[in-house]
């Protein structure tokens, strides 16, 4: 997405620099996963129907189609919805997830060779890692690089998004550090031409192979730029509702749905209703196409 590029994390550069804005909205996530689904969905009465679809370079998983995966590797006490994968016929070069971690529920550590990022959407989680002990809340996240020593619980219950990956390596062997923070102390980074809010969590150096982005609109705003380009994206719908152009298909989203973007497909987001839209979206970067990224077409 437009101003990926930069330099180090905060840092301003020749694409990006931070700007001052007013003080934001309270993040509301409350619609990721309704309690009631059949009063927020009324297609869930007609039998058989879901707005869901699964193209060769797109998909939308919409939450009445989620399936929670009682037996999920690495996952204690906790319910997994795999919603971007490496198998077909996404080949997604990362994996995308929602943790429903119950209380008590727990995770030790990443798959080995691979990083993680969680943020947390609901509830909050307790850290134990030789970087930091403490609680991690509703709107705050963590990266934890590959082969570092970490425990998660959930005292109270949680629900968190988790994204994985195979780390790439650098050319000079550098290795990322385990990164933790609140989406709104995040500096607000200037996108020339553009009027959404941008937010990025991770440090924009090269010892990191991806980052993520929290991108906010009010309503009626909407992307200049009608992308098309080498990185991938998986991003899920925190707040609000509007239109997600994907190849030659348009579809009407909201809360709680996942997107997932291959390399290439043309897209594009406008933003509908009275609430502003928030989403936050996974994006490859600081490596070559290619490089370190087994994701295909």
């Amino acid at each position: 997405l437009a101003g990926a590029a930069g330099g180090a994390a905060g840092a301003p550069s020749s694409e990006t620099s931070l700007v001052q804005r007013p003080p934001e909205p309270k993040a509301d996530y409350g619609e990721v996963t309704p309690i009631e689904l059949q009063e927020r969905f009324a297609f869930m009465d007609l039998p058989g129907h879901t707005r869901s679809v699964v193209e060769r370079d797109h998909a939308l998983i919409t939450p009445e189609s989620r399936v929670w995966d009682g037996a999920a590797p690495g996952w204690q006490k906790s319910l997994v919805a795999w919603t971007i994968t490496p198998a077909p016929p996404m080949n997604a070069g990362f994996t995308m997830m929602l943790v429903k971690m119950n209380p008590g529920g727990a995770a030790l550590g990443n798959p080995a060779g691979h990083e993680r990022f969680v943020f947390v959407v609901e509830g909050e989680v307790k850290l134990a890692c030789p970087d930091s002990n403490e609680l991690l809340g509703m709107d705050e996240f963590a990266y934890f690089p590959r082969g570092y020593n970490y425990a998660m619980q959930a005292p109270a219950g949680a629900l968190l998004l988790v994204y994985e990956r195979e780390y790439a390596e650098t050319a000079e062997g550098e290795s990322p550090a385990f990164v933790k923070g609140k989406t709104a102390e995040q500096p607000l980074i200037e996108t020339p031409g553009e009027i959404f809010k941008l937010r990025k969590l991770l440090p924009q150096t090269e010892a990191y192979d991806f980052n993520i982005h929290v991108m906010d609109f009010e309503p009626g705003e909407y992307l200049n730029v009608k992308e098309v380009h080498y990185n991938q994206h998986g991003l899920l719908m925190l707040e609000g509702q509007g239109v997600y152009r994907l190849g030659e298909r348009w579809y009407p989203v909201k809360a709680g749905d996942v997107i997932w973007m291959a390399p290439w497909v043309p897209q594009w987001y406008g933003a509908l209703g009275k609430r502003r839209t928030r989403y936050i979206i996974y994006k490859d970067t600081n490596r070559n196409p290619g490089y370190g990224n087994k994701g295909t077409l």
